[in-house]
């Protein structure tokens, strides 16, 4: 085929030999199939953020590292310096997260080269050798549903061991490759430690997962793994060989009123304090 405008530098510079067809045009990017040397992978092409439909939200954004004040100024008044400088954020976190997370074990395809708005990496294939199908593009048995929410589970605590929450996770952005799923899509990626909103986000990934896999299995629907993982993250305690039971123990202890009738009594001398002190 003709080569696509984006992937001419790449093929300039030798980074691409062929490039074989188009995969697949989503909301944020065009992939293609392409050959370098004996090796077949896949360049993700990002749209121009006019062209995208996906919105970047605030809440994603929260907790991601700039270059430097500059940038950081720039990208909060919306400049058109800014505004590269957040779209070169945008397409960065995806690259960082894949090496982070294929280095940690997790499944998602191996980068290779992010060149000017274009990401090289591994093409994920099936069985037969074939680009691998979307998980909502096949049928599942119960069994084998109940094996994939499982180890998709897996993949979503060893991504928060390595501080990183998808955000955007569903059917839609799970390969299932010759040997299981394996997630892509993650410009949206979470940093777990540093975003406000990441519990919430993780506990939506999980129930997404459950709820697609809930649809064979209807056992999943009722489970409660989201809120089970992100309580053991924020105990300290989680690991990527961590137990899992699906459900929660909720306190039924009766609130002691009284105490905390104490601590508000306390809080508001200390404000007085305070106030006094600044008017002296």
């Amino acid at each position: 085929m003709k080569t696509p405008k984006r992937l001419q530098p790449l093929v300039a510079e030798g980074l691409i030999d062929e490039v074989v067809r188009q995969l697949m045009s989503g909301k944020e990017a065009t992939v293609y199939i392409v050959r370098c040397g004996e090796e077949i992978r896949c360049a993700k092409v990002y749209k121009d953020a006019k062209q995208r439909s996906f919105r970047k939200s605030v809440s994603y954004q929260e907790g991601r590292k700039t270059k430097n004040s500059r940038q950081a100024r720039a990208m909060a008044k919306g400049s058109r310096y800014g505004r590269e400088m957040q779209e070169e954020a945008w397409q960065s976190a995806e690259v960082d997260a894949l090496y982070r997370l294929a280095a940690a074990g997790v499944r998602v395809p191996q980068p290779h080269i992010c060149h000017e708005g274009v990401l090289l990496m591994d093409l994920v294939t099936d069985a037969d050798g074939h680009p691998a199908p979307r998980l909502n593009d096949i049928e599942l048995s119960s069994e084998q549903a109940l094996e994939f929410h499982a180890g998709l589970l897996r993949q979503v605590i060893r991504m928060l061991c390595a501080g990183i929450i998808h955000g955007d996770l569903s059917e839609y952005n799970i390969l299932v490759g010759g040997d299981g799923p394996v997630i892509i899509d993650l410009p949206q990626a979470v940093d777990a430690a540093g975003n406000n909103n990441a519990g919430p986000m993780l506990e939506r990934d999980v129930a997404n997962l459950a709820s697609y896999f809930g649809r064979f299995a209807p056992e999943l629907a009722d489970s409660e793994y989201g809120k089970e993982i992100w309580r053991l993250y924020q105990a300290g305690s989680l690991s990527p060989d961590s137990e899992l039971t699906g459900r929660i123990e909720v306190e039924h202890r009766v609130a002691d009123v009284g105490a905390v009738l104490e601590e508000v009594k306390l809080a508001q001398l200390e404000e007085e304090r305070r106030q006094l002190y600044r008017a002296g």
